[in-house]
């Protein structure tokens, strides 16, 4: 059974926390408005995120930002917690300094949606208070549920980079170094470049290597790693400031405000007004 906290003001899903016994609700590709955390334990878990596919084992916690598209299914036994909250109950972005979620749980365009526990007693002794508070419905309830929030939150922040750390030491050291030059690369200059080939010609790689690595080892091909950037940055500037559509495509590269429109609503499934309205709107300008 869910336990459920409703925005007062909007009459939308603030946080939930819901057992799971199965994944049936997760059976169609669906994107929510709100950040997803799955603690999972399943001996055979198929997941979809941003459209690429894995195959999971063991316990492992999936991260999703808003909108994110995602699907799970399994066709054995599969248990474990589903963890909501809307970027109005608690702001991912203000608390990055704190935390680091950007980047390493959420909104990381090159690495993996998801980490393999190794530490699950400390997460499930988490869920428990977070479920006992839920029940209380006492005073100072968001202050709490947020204290809980940001300590599971700053435990899977630690898990995820000790993963991503083992990860990366499975490749070889030319691999490790042509991703690692091809995110740095990104990370300069997606607001300028937007083109996989131009990336190759900058480090001196053929495309079709480049495609072959990414692939590989990151299951994604160079333009959705542009892509995903970019998007991210665009998500970053609607919920954080009120800059007009048509500014923001301008400093990420798109002089045509409708393209970019076009752009972001194909990759995000709603428009960039809609993704402002329904998931923040200029939150730190306002505060």
């Amino acid at each position: 059974m869910a336990q459920i906290i409703i925005d007062k003001q909007n009459g939308e899903l603030a946080f939930r926390l819901e057992e799971l016994k199965d994944l049936n609700q997760f059976d169609h590709l669906q994107r929510k408005n709100y950040y997803s955390i799955l603690l999972l334990s399943c001996s055979d878990l198929n997941v979809t995120v941003d459209f690429s596919k894995y195959q999971l084992e063991g316990n492992h916690m999936i991260c999703l930002s808003p909108y994110q598209p995602f699907m799970l299914t399994s066709e054995k036994a599969c248990s474990g917690y589903l963890l909501n909250f809307h970027p109005d109950f608690f702001c991912t972005y203000r608390h990055q300094n704190e935390i680091e979620t950007e980047g390493v749980l959420f909104s990381n365009f090159h690495g993996l949606p998801f980490f393999k526990i190794f530490e699950e007693k400390l997460f499930f002794n988490l869920i428990h208070q977070i479920s006992n508070e839920m029940n209380r419905n006492s005073i100072a309830q968001h202050e709490v549920l947020v204290a809980f929030l940001k300590v599971f939150l700053i435990e899977a922040v630690r898990q995820k980079k000790q993963f991503d750390k083992d990860a990366v030491l499975k490749f070889t050291n030319s691999q490790s170094e042509v991703l690692q030059n091809l995110v740095d690369t990104i990370e300069s200059n997606y607001s300028k470049i937007h083109s996989p080939q131009e990336y190759a010609n900058i480090l001196c790689i053929s495309s079709k290597t480049l495609a072959g690595i990414v692939k590989k080892y990151l299951n994604q091909t160079p333009t959705s790693l542009i892509t995903n950037r970019i998007v991210i940055e665009a998500k970053r500037e609607l919920y954080l400031t009120s800059k007009p559509v048509k500014q923001i495509a301008a400093a990420l590269g798109y002089q045509d405000e409708f393209y970019f429109s076009r752009f972001f609503k194909k990759k995000v499934g709603v428009s960039p007004d809609a993704y402002r309205k329904t998931v923040g709107f200029a939150k730190l300008e306002k505060e």
